[in-house]
């Protein structure tokens, strides 16, 4: 354990010297994936779906704010399915711009949670958003990732059925904007999914936040399971076809994965709590202390053993 603390100190030791080149490089990452996201499940427009043109936007992007991340991760779906369908581009406008009024009016600082939760989706473990989110969160980060979750399951509908929407005729227009909208809107996985994902954000936010000891790792457990349940509630409700082996394991990769999160940011020995009581005129207070566990770095001294001769300086006298 103490070699993991020293590593965590260090870690921070880094990132704290470091700040000003690391920002710009996780922007540069954090867009370089998105992008290449969207190109991977929907690269209907082979001018974007280039990797030149995609590393030239993502260094843009490593020199501007979060979230003009998602408004280039936006443009770029909206482009490539107007390549697919007009209607289709059109609609999903629309809804990038309802979602961003909920975003921008709700929790505008969850900018690396709305693009983070398409690429957990696509890892196969999106069941760590919500723990990650109520850990570090508050209860309005469930609709920054009830965003994600629309923008997730959107891409993936339209994925999906790309091949119908190519096939219907250019002239009924009606008839694509209702097969969108239906099939969207009437998608019972994802209306399940962000209500489950909600719950979960606030039972682990009000777990966590809780005086008794490990109260974080009862969160996340608390939160595990109840995300569990919901899903397997709402699949025998509505036969949501959720894959339940696969919602298992990518649920306990999300706890360990929860567990580390917890490690770096909040790390406490439970064995030396306190209880202190103290008064003044108008009140008695009674305050939990925990102190929390940090580790000096090492600091390495380097002993010169063999001095240099010094030369004399001037001339020498001469016998």
């Amino acid at each position: 354990m103490t070699t993991l603390l020293v590593a965590k100190q260090y870690i921070r030791n880094f990132v704290g010297k470091y700040e000003v080149y690391l920002k710009p490089l996780m922007k540069l990452a954090v867009a370089l994936a998105a992008l290449m996201m969207v190109n991977g499940q929907i690269g209907y427009m082979r001018r974007l779906d280039d990797i030149s043109i995609v590393l030239i936007i993502a260094l843009m992007c490593s020199f501007m704010p979060m979230n003009f991340i998602i408004f280039v991760a936006a443009a770029f779906t909206v482009l490539h399915l107007y390549a697919l369908s007009l209607e289709c581009a059109a609609i999903v406008l629309v809804l990038f711009m309802v979602l961003f009024l909920l975003y921008f009016r709700f929790s505008p600082k969850d900018t690396l949670v709305v693009l983070l939760t398409p690429m957990c989706f696509i890892l196969k473990i999106p069941y760590v958003i919500p723990l990650a989110m109520g850990l570090l969160g508050t209860p309005a980060s469930a609709v920054s990732v009830g965003c994600g979750v629309t923008i997730s399951y959107l891409i993936s509908y339209v994925a999906e059925n790309a091949a119908a929407l190519s096939g219907m005729d250019s002239e009924d227009m009606v008839a694509r904007v209702r097969f969108i909208i239906d099939g969207f809107l009437g998608n019972r996985d994802m209306v399940l999914t962000i209500a489950a994902f909600a719950v979960t954000i606030i039972i682990v936010y009000l777990i966590r936040r809780m005086s008794v000891n490990y109260a974080w790792t009862i969160a996340i457990l608390a939160g595990a399971v109840t995300d569990v349940i919901i899903l397997l509630v709402g699949d025998l409700m509505f036969d949501t076809n959720v894959s339940i082996v696969g919602m298992i394991v990518g649920t306990i990769f999300s706890v360990l994965i929860a567990k580390v999160v917890e490690f770096f940011a909040f790390h406490v020995d439970y064995h030396r709590a306190e209880k202190v009581q103290f008064e003044d005129d108008e009140y008695y207070y009674y305050v939990k202390a925990i102190p929390k566990i940090t580790v000096a770095t090492p600091s390495r001294t380097v002993k010169q053993i063999n001095t240099p001769r010094k030369k004399s300086s001037g001339a020498q006298t001469r016998r």
